[in-house]
């Protein structure tokens, strides 16, 4: 049965290269291209996928890289079946409707087709679970795996260090012992303290990155009040240059613009805010410190307005449909549009010609990193295939959510065990959605890799059956044992 759902997800990703070849793109795409091609430290995000492209870079192949892009979505479903029908003895088909969303989401194939971060990491995530879960007693070489594997994971994507955390935590739970926890924090810590080495030559700060204070001053923009923020202007001038004129009730309703807008080109409109520091200042350590002091403030001195935008981020996964959020352009970035990237003669449009970060430009790096044209070609029939097929075939948020609700329950009944193998997913899951929500915004390309982890939940929670409180009657039944109803 799985070999048969296996096989169709295959079939899906291939019509999606025939139909968008060589790969689609997002505007992060290109900074990644960059890097792979001049190998120095990102200061708005960590290079782990770069590094991947590094190793592809010799096929000069854009293809290539979205062939295994697709190979990493078809092994995180892999690995989802295989752990819930060795470890948790699931039925074949409870076991492969787990597997299904990963397998025949349409935005998750759309993601594998664009040179991104996001499979890789999606991957990454569910082998970390999945070998957690298989050991139910994890020896030091298992946890220097799993180490290495959460290195990766947070050298791909900065949220990796909130997944390594609740790694540890559930492994202290456990009572796993102190050898495979040593190990598992010494085999992240070596890689991650070498990248923050190679980052503190390049920029004098032993870091990850120089955007996580910016990433968060966006977050608290839309509603930021100086007048509430108590703020010195004789003694903290660096805040007063970061608080935004425009009244609250007129601002942008989305986070991303008071980071990359640019307003009306004057320094002080909306969106330029960060101008005002100098337009090659704005990924400085100065201006990150800066911005990070002033969001910090901001939710400090509004709470209530702060968990009120978070609370807004989190719950836009478990929408019945997909608003066109947070703009147009970038909603339509996640579809599969037989038109979207033609030009009026019907031509594959041309990459944008923007400057990356300490030399470049970005389409001249990706021409130069696939030795031809890199613009997406769209072929028929095959794109109006996969087209179609995202108007219908992909995971409603309001099942999302109720896919999570059961995991909760899950959690819930096990609480003498503080909810016991379903509490790694489970929680992992919850905070892939809830990050973003709280340090930078919703994004739906977020939501993607916090299904796999929903679904292993859910089907964990779901193995013996729901219990419903009924005693049984039979004389062998244990008096205090409920019954239960078949999954």
């Amino acid at each position: 049965m799985f070999a048969a759902a296996f096989g169709v997800g295959a079939v899906l990703r291939i019509v999606a290269m025939l139909g968008y070849g060589p790969a689609m793109w997002f505007n992060d795409s290109y900074e990644y291209v960059s890097v792979a091609l001049h190998p120095r430290p990102h200061p708005i995000r960590p290079d782990g996928y770069s590094f991947w492209l590094m190793l592809l870079k010799p096929f000069h192949s854009f293809t290539l890289v979205v062939l295994t892009q697709h190979l990493m979505g078809l092994a995180a479903a892999a690995l989802i079946y295989a752990l819930l029908r060795a470890k948790f003895g699931l039925p074949k088909w409870g076991a492969t409707l787990a597997a299904a969303p990963v397998l025949f989401d349409a935005y998750q194939i759309q993601l594998e087709q664009m040179v991104m971060s996001d499979t890789l990491f999606t991957l990454l995530v569910v082998a970390v679970v999945t070998l957690v879960l298989w050991k139910r007693r994890l020896t030091w070489r298992a946890g220097v795996v799993v180490g290495l594997l959460l290195a990766l994971t947070w050298l791909t994507r900065s949220i990796g260090l909130p997944i390594l955390a609740l790694v540890v935590v559930y492994l202290l739970v456990k009572r796993t012992g102190w050898k495979p926890i040593t190990a598992v924090v010494t085999a992240c810590a070596v890689p991650v303290m070498a990248y923050m080495g190679w980052f503190a030559t390049a920029y004098g700060k032993f870091a990850m990155t120089n955007s996580d204070g910016l990433i968060l001053y966006m977050r608290t923009a839309i509603f930021a009040d100086c007048s509430k923020m108590h703020i010195d202007k004789y003694k903290e001038v660096q805040l007063l240059l970061l608080c935004i004129n425009d009244p609250v009730d007129q601002r942008k309703d989305y986070a991303q613009w008071y980071l990359w807008g640019q307003g009306n080109g004057d320094g002080q409109g909306t969106g330029e805010v960060l101008h005002r520091w100098g337009i090659n200042k704005k990924f400085s350590e100065i201006t990150n410190e800066a911005a990070s002091a002033f969001a910090i403030r901001a939710i400090t001195s509004q709470p209530g307005d702060y968990l009120k935008v978070v609370a807004r981020d989190f719950l836009r996964s478990f929408h019945w449909s997909r608003p066109r959020f947070p703009d147009e352009q970038t909603y339509l970035m996640y579809q599969f549009k037989p038109y979207y990237d033609l030009d009026e003669s019907g031509q594959p449009k041309r990459l944008p010609k923007w400057s990356s970060y300490q030399g470049g430009r970005t389409d001249t790096d990706a021409f130069s990193y696939e030795q031809g044209p890199p613009e997406t070609r769209i072929v028929q029939p095959w794109a109006d295939v996969m087209a179609w097929y995202q108007k219908v075939f992909y995971l409603r948020g309001i099942l999302l959510g109720g896919i999570l609700l059961i995991g909760l329950y899950g959690v819930a009944v096990r609480w003498r065990t503080f909810g016991g193998p379903v509490a790694l997913p489970w929680l992992g899951s919850v905070g892939l959605l809830l990050a973003p929500a709280a340090t930078a915004e919703f994004d739906y390309r977020y939501v993607l890799p916090a299904v796999p982890l929903a679904c292993l939940a859910a089907a964990i929670t779901l193995r013996h059956g729901v219990r419903i409180g009924v005693r049984r009657s039979s004389r062998n039944a244990s008096a205090s044992e409920p019954t239960t109803v078949p999954a």
